[in-house]
């Protein structure tokens, strides 16, 4: 479970039942409490180095109001980010929040869930005539978090009692026992991240093993979930076919026959750009992320920015091995797409 070093407080958060617990618990824990005046301009984070300042972040919870009830797009995956945490407790050394969150990307919360829900349900009712999906983990992993707030919990059964709105979120973490009594209705899928064994030991400090996540992914499934996976990043490294391979062989000896046949995969190969690779080497001085642009092709995303992707001849060699592992392992499922 995730206990943070420090938490701030934003003075509004207090007024808000959530807000008041926590402030309650976390000086009863002990822990280092402060008041601020906003979650979005935070001092008091210590840090000397890139590195320092990381993971000082990485510790530290800031518990706030989420004012901007405007929702973010989130395509191609869902029609809007459903805002109930910021950042991650994870320490990936590829992530893309280590750009996009700045130097200091620390935990955020918010206690205002009902306000935030009951943007949901405006959203939903503009879109009355088709199904509205919802995503609540573009910016955040937020299982770590959930046993302080519930906003999770509180969004499941939200959405279990919605019939033209569906919700969707991914994680690397396993506390997910508090989720198995929601009452989803299947309107919820629940998604896991995951990788080979090498790459969670080399890049996804902070994080449970693949084993662990895969016992986690078996317990939800067998709540009624519909479940997803998320495959990424997936790297072109000595021995990756059999480790892939392998990886998918044991989720199907784990979930067999728990899941049903509403399972989907998603599918992402590394990429990288040049911002990121700055500051992945600043934050990790010694990481062995490959990372050295006369290996890939330079490619434009989709918001204008450069990234540098694996060649197609590598990419298409990925989308063999993996669709015929998938339709050996796991016939019924969807595979979304191979990026």
């Amino acid at each position: 479970m995730f206990i943070p070093k420090r938490v701030f407080f934003e003075q509004a958060a207090l007024d808000y039942p959530l807000g008041q617990q926590l402030h309650k618990r976390f000086k009863g824990d002990g822990i280092p409490v402060s008041m601020i005046g906003s979650h979005n301009r935070v001092t008091g984070i210590p840090g000397k180095t890139p590195r320092e300042a990381y993971l000082e972040s990485k510790r530290t919870l800031v518990v706030g109001v989420r004012r901007t009830l405007q929702f973010s797009p989130c395509k191609p995956s869902a029609h809007y980010q459903l805002p109930l945490s910021t950042s991650c407790t994870g320490q990936c050394q590829y992530c893309y929040l280590n750009t996009t969150l700045g130097k200091k990307p620390y935990i955020r919360v918010y206690v205002n869930i009902d306000e935030i829900l009951e943007q949901a349900e405006k959203y939903i009712k503009k879109r009355a005539s088709e199904t509205t999906l919802f995503e609540g983990a573009a910016t955040s992993d937020p299982i770590p978090v959930e046993p302080y707030t519930g906003s999770l919990a509180r969004a499941v059964e939200f959405f279990g009692q919605q019939p033209l709105a569906r919700f969707r979120f991914v994680t690397k973490f396993t506390d997910v026992d508090t989720l198995l009594d929601a009452r989803h209705n299947g309107h919820t899928r629940f998604r896991f991240s995951i990788n080979t064994d090498h790459i969670i030991k080399s890049y996804e400090q902070g994080t449970p093993v693949v084993q662990a996540r895969l016992g986690a992914a078996r317990r939800v499934a067998e709540a009624g979930y519909p479940l997803g996976f998320l495959i990424a990043p997936i790297f072109n490294y000595p021995g990756w076919q059999s480790d892939y391979t392998e990886l998918i062989r044991s989720l199907a000896e784990e979930l067999l026959p728990a899941v049903g046949p509403d399972i989907s995969f998603e599918l992402i190969s590394h990429r990288f750009t040049a911002s990121a690779k700055k500051r992945i080497r600043e934050v990790f001085p010694d990481t062995t992320l490959p990372m050295e642009e006369e290996e890939r092709k330079f490619k434009f995303g989709q918001f204008g920015y450069e990234k540098y992707v694996y060649p197609k001849e590598t990419l298409e060699e990925m989308d063999e091995l993996f669709r015929r592992e998938l339709d050996k392992h796991f016939p019924s499922a969807k595979v979304k797409y191979l990026v």
